[in-house]
């Protein structure tokens, strides 16, 4: 095995001998070029190393390749995958780390993809300096996380709040028009659900993003209000219309069918008589009007 020395004064190798003969008969190398044998410390010419002798002869025979300048060895290729791994390692902080992963795969196969060569591929700086990047974001990947969840977790609450506050103001439509239709009257409590199907639009009010899986409905009907006409509220912004439970289809009572659990961050949907919808905190529950 022996090192060469190129024309930017760089070592390179160590590299074959097989090796150093191909870049002889490519011209990529001639008797000037200065080669170490593996164990020496003398740097010689090729042209003193019996064993090109022969390869140097063909390189300069008139079949021959023409004699390149002396040290003409080009430093070798760039590792591709050397560099993808140092990319993906420093995305890793726009990406929580998941490209560090795959940087710090392709940078350990980079060097020894490299040490492997006998000199044809560079970028072992790259590959070390993509190995040591992509680790350090995995290592400190938790912490953006430990940012982010609970951003996410807050966002994805406020999102179904909204959801559930504009299901039960089409509940609360539904009803209303349902009563307009009849009389001005409330529908019964066994079967509001149903004599309002025909006025909800074609998405589905009844179910709460945050509530029971298979439950047909997440909501229940003022029992107060059965058998009574909307003259009969005298505070339609104060009583409680429709509001939040655990799940039931055309199920009606009071406060008392809330859930026990809060499905919103601590409030409860409720959607009132004259049509709007709040989210209420635990304690203003008691305040609210029931009674027509």
């Amino acid at each position: 095995m022996f090192k060469i020395l190129g024309a930017d004064q760089k070592e390179y190798g160590p590299v074959s001998a097989d090796q150093i003969r191909q870049w002889v008969a490519q011209a990529r190398a001639n008797g000037q070029t200065k080669a170490q044998a593996a164990g020496s410390t003398d740097w010689k010419p090729l042209a003193e190393i019996p064993e090109f002798a022969d390869a140097l002869r063909a390189a300069a025979s008139p079949g021959g390749r023409p004699s390149s300048p002396a040290g003409s060895v080009p430093p070798p290729r760039a590792s591709g995958l050397a560099i993808t791994s140092l990319v993906l390692g420093c995305l890793g902080i726009l990406t929580c780390g998941i490209t560090s992963l795959f940087g710090l795969i392709l940078g350990i196969i980079a060097l020894v993809r490299i040490n492997k060569s006998n000199g044809q591929l560079g970028g072992h700086g790259l590959a070390l300096a993509g190995t040591i990047v992509s680790g350090a974001f995995l290592l400190l990947a938790p912490i953006p996380a430990a940012l982010l969840l609970p951003a996410m977790a807050k966002s994805k609450q406020k999102a179904s709040s909204i959801q559930c506050m504009n299901n039960i103001k089409q509940l609360n439509l539904g009803l209303m028009m349902y009563a307009t239709d009849n009389k001005d009257l409330f529908p019964t409590g066994t079967s509001w659900c149903d004599l309002i199907m025909p006025y909800e639009q074609a998405s589905q009010p009844f179910v709460c993003p945050q509530g029971k899986p298979g439950q047909r409905s997440h909501y229940a009907l003022n029992a107060k209000l059965i058998g009574h006409e909307l003259k009969d509220v005298q505070a339609p912004a104060e009583t409680v219309l429709v509001f939040e439970t655990d799940g039931g289809w055309n199920v009606a009572g009071g406060r008392e069918l809330l859930p026990a659990d809060p499905r919103h961050g601590g409030v409860y949907g409720v959607g009132f008589v004259d049509g709007h919808a709040e989210m209420v905190r635990s304690a203003r529950l008691q305040k609210l009007r029931w009674d027509p």
